[in-house]
């Protein structure tokens, strides 16, 4: 089955899913054992884990609102070294109360993932912060409306090398997630490394545990 994607690619072409993913109900989203599954504009709870899941209205427009966002994180991090060749990402692991982990599958597959931690690159030449820039990458991705908490690790991936920091959610709605992701995940630790086992992210799964 082949289903559009409800937000267009970024050169306003529809996005076709050859195979889309499939929601959860929403009791999982209630039980912190379960692996709960949101896809684009799929019915979600109201709240979860004290915090409201509603779209975020405001979103920064430009880079100097995503750097008004980043400021206010207070920690302390290592200076990023990038590999000769490489382009320069961010990321960020998301934690839940209940300690669940937020996930992504990317839309198709792409770059070889079926479930990965939301990143994204810097444009060359780009003027935005690793945090900012993966605040910024977070929403596109998820959806959701985050604070960066701290460093978790960095990652030298196929294309790119990767900072990754630790942040929680503040708001926002997964099922608002734009044409870059398929579907959105909220998974126990414990099913963490079954679910994102792309080579790449052992070092995500290895600075978590």
């Amino acid at each position: 089955m082949t289903t559009l994607h409800p937000h267009k690619d970024d050169h306003g072409q529809p996005v076709k899913l050859t195979s889309p993913s499939t929601p959860s109900d929403l009791s999982a989203w209630a039980d912190a054992s379960r692996h709960a599954t949101a896809i684009p504009q799929s019915p979600m709870p109201a709240m979860l884990n004290g915090i409201a899941v509603m779209s975020w209205q405001d979103p920064p427009n430009d880079n100097a609102g995503w750097e008004r966002l980043s400021a206010s994180s207070d920690f302390s991090e290592p200076a990023f070294k990038a590999f000769t060749g490489k382009k320069t990402s961010s990321g960020v692991v998301v934690v839940e109360p209940d300690g669940r982990i937020w996930v992504v599958s990317p839309s198709n597959q792409f770059g070889g993932y079926t479930n990965t931690f939301p990143k994204g690159t810097l444009s060359p030449g780009e003027k935005l912060s690793l945090r900012a820039n993966a605040i910024k990458e977070t929403f596109e991705e998820t959806g959701l409306k985050i604070e960066l908490t701290g460093f978790l690790a960095d990652s030298d991936r196929s294309t790119s090398t990767t900072r990754y920091y630790l942040g929680r959610r503040v708001g926002g709605n997964p099922a608002d997630m734009g044409w870059e992701t398929q579907a959105v995940h909220l998974v126990p630790r414990a099913l963490l490394p079954a679910v994102a086992n792309h080579k790449n992210d052992q070092v995500i799964l290895a600075g978590l545990a």
